[in-house]
């Protein structure tokens, strides 16, 4: 998404940013719309503008409008932590949204420290300072999660393979997904399983050959990825084109509903926590007609992610009232329970100590032959 796209909304909306920032919830977000990484990010921000525009012209929240002032960092640390220093200080943002790789965190987390002002992981991965006894001033609404995937996922290969299991793992080389894929491998030998090396891909890497290599001649016959999904795919059709017959587990990122339609591999599973638009539900509508009435350039089963993010951003700001400071909405988020309306297994649910969700559902899919299946229906782990 290009950033004047944004700009034009706010425009459209009659808001100028910190020239309005008196008169309207000022939101700012730092995220990565372009660089490698952007497929997994940009579409969300997307639709969080377009559930947002949608809340401006039904009047807003608590009658005042929602300022969403959007800038690109490419996933670069550095342009991250400018533009939150920007966004808390020049634009008075009263909430700061990261929807970034994890090598971003750092710096904007301090930003949003040093401010006082609450910081809400939307799209990107939910750090652990979100899970209890959760960090006050940290918030996240992503589906997936450190460790609480990769106990999903290895629950699921464990159930479902018909031999002793080999499996190797994929990462990118960034903090949270390289961390992820040691903790799983880690867990698969204490599951009884063979856990090979982990592959730990570059980001800019052009040729994912050398890695699927190992991977296969260390004799896998099941892979883990869970990276950005440019690492996770990539790994798997190297894989295929060395004729590896595996299985193959990823995090179902909001690509996936139209990757496993055009790649079309019964063995190639994706996990995750929103439900598919080949579900068809009510709010699955909602979305498609809304991305058809914006114009988005993405698909709206890219939208989930973003749309989510936008309920919760409206329930946090209504609940804090206006004038709204920071701390009130920090309050708000701390008490904080929104009915996603299916597009996950239940509730996001924040207290002051649980700033992840009180239940995380999973839900395992794959190519059925002809239209996407579900591998394994929803099931929960208590977060505490």
């Amino acid at each position: 998404m290009r950033p004047s796209i944004v700009v034009a909304a706010a425009l459209a909306a009659g808001l100028t940013g910190s020239a309005h920032a008196q008169d309207a919830y000022v939101v700012g977000i730092t995220a990565a719309l372009t660089g490698p990484p952007a497929s997994t990010y940009a579409p969300a921000m997307d639709a969080l503008r377009i559930y947002i525009d949608g809340v401006n012209a039904r009047g807003g929240v608590n009658g005042k409008k929602i300022n969403l002032v959007i800038a690109d960092d490419s996933a670069e640390p550095s342009k991250a932590a400018a533009n939150a220093k920007k966004l808390l200080t020049q634009d008075s943002a009263v909430l700061l949204v990261n929807a970034s790789l994890s090598s971003t965190y750092a710096p904007v987390v301090a930003e949003a420290r040093n401010a006082q002002v609450p910081l809400l992981f939307a799209s990107g991965v939910c750090p652990k300072d979100v899970y209890p006894p959760a960090n006050p001033g940290q918030f996240c609404t992503t589906a997936y999660a450190a460790n609480f995937d990769s106990r999903a996922a290895l629950s699921f290969v464990k159930e479902t393979a018909k031999e002793p299991v080999k499996i190797g793992f994929s990462a990118m080389a960034i903090p949270l997904s390289r961390g992820e894929m040691d903790f799983a491998n880690k867990l698969a030998g204490e599951m009884g399983m063979t856990a090979l090396p982990v592959e730990v891909i570059p980001p800019p890497t052009a040729d994912y050959t050398p890695f699927a290599t190992k991977l296969k001649d260390a004799g896998a016959n099941w892979v883990f990825s869970w990276a950005p999904w440019v690492t996770q795919v990539r790994t798997f059709e190297a894989l295929r084109r060395l004729d590896w017959k595996g299985d193959f587990i990823t995090w179902a990122h909001l690509e996936a509903e139209g990757e496993l339609k055009r790649i079309k591999d019964n063995k190639l599973y994706v996990i995750g926590a929103n439900a598919l638009f080949e579900d068809n539900l009510p709010i699955h509508k909602e979305i498609i007609e809304a991305n058809k009435k914006a114009g988005s350039k993405y698909p709206p089963e890219q939208m989930t992610e973003g749309w989510i993010a936008g309920m919760v951003i409206e329930a946090a700001l209504k609940g804090a009232g206006w004038p709204a400071t920071p701390a009130k909405i920090q309050a708000s988020m701390s008490n904080l329970k929104v009915d996603l309306k299916g597009l996950r297994g239940g509730p996001i649910e924040w207290t002051k100590d649980n700033h992840f969700r009180t239940k995380q559902f999973y839900r395992v899919y794959k190519w059925g032959g002809s239209k996407i299946a579900v591998a394994k229906d929803w099931y929960a782990y208590d977060v505490k």
